[in-house]
């Protein structure tokens, strides 16, 4: 699901610090740091939360796409993505979460600023909006697991295939994770170390934290001969 240091093929380690982010302002998963820190191993995989992300929602109609995706990518500098695909390596990045729909990440940004850049970017071909953009950037969590057996903590509570083969590097997909609604973006470069972006409502962040804090002590470092 771009790091909220830089490019999305960053790693773990220490917490998040964003610029200019507000005095006393707490993510939704802050006071859980210490037990993701503690639950995984570069060994197995490492979880943190990526907080404060700018998430701005784009629904286009079908007659509008291809102005708005055209608007879009002058703006963003990545196009919007195909089903079940992400665009983008950096910050901003797009998911597409549906027919129509998609969601901007940014690290860079403020969620307002880059709602307010794309409603001015997205203007209509004739004067009107060709898309409805809307902040949702209060309403999701976003974690990262990072690591060997990312996918295989995921598929503890998860139905997706997550195998590359099937589920490569910019692969998106919503589904459930235990009894959370997830959206499940693969970050990590192809052949690299497995790297997930999970995204979830901000009222279900300390029960996805601890469900994968929990499957990360089940967890075992792969066994090496020699």
């Amino acid at each position: 699901m771009a790091d909220p240091e830089g490019p999305a093929e960053g790693g773990g380690g220490a917490p998040v610090r964003v610029p200019g982010q507000r005095p006393g302002r707490r993510s939704p998963a802050a006071h859980l740091e210490r037990l993701m820190a503690e639950a995984g191993s570069t060994g197995t995989a490492v979880l943190r939360e990526l907080p404060f992300l700018a998430q701005v929602e784009i629904k286009v109609d079908e007659e509008d796409a291809a102005a708005a995706s055209r608007m879009a990518e002058e703006f963003l500098g990545c196009a919007l993505p195909a089903p079940g695909r992400s665009s983008g390596t950096g910050s901003p990045y797009v998911l597409h979460c549906g027919p129509g729909w998609y969601l901007v990440v940014d690290a860079e940004a403020t969620g307002p600023g880059l709602a307010a850049g794309l409603r001015a970017a997205l203007g209509g071909e004739y004067g009107g909006p060709c898309a409805a953009v809307a902040d949702q950037s209060a309403q999701r969590a976003v974690f990262e697991l990072r690591g060997p057996q990312a996918a295989e903590v995921i598929a503890r509570g998860c139905p997706l295939d997550l195998h590359p083969r099937v589920f490569g590097p910019g692969g998106y997909a919503q589904s459930l994770l235990g009894k959370a609604a997830v959206g499940v973006h693969r970050t990590g470069p192809e052949g690299g170390v497995p790297e997930f972006r999970l995204l979830v409502r901000a009222s279900f962040a300390e029960y996805l934290a601890r469900f994968l804090a929990d499957a990360l002590h089940g967890a075992a470092p792969p066994h090496r001969v020699g």
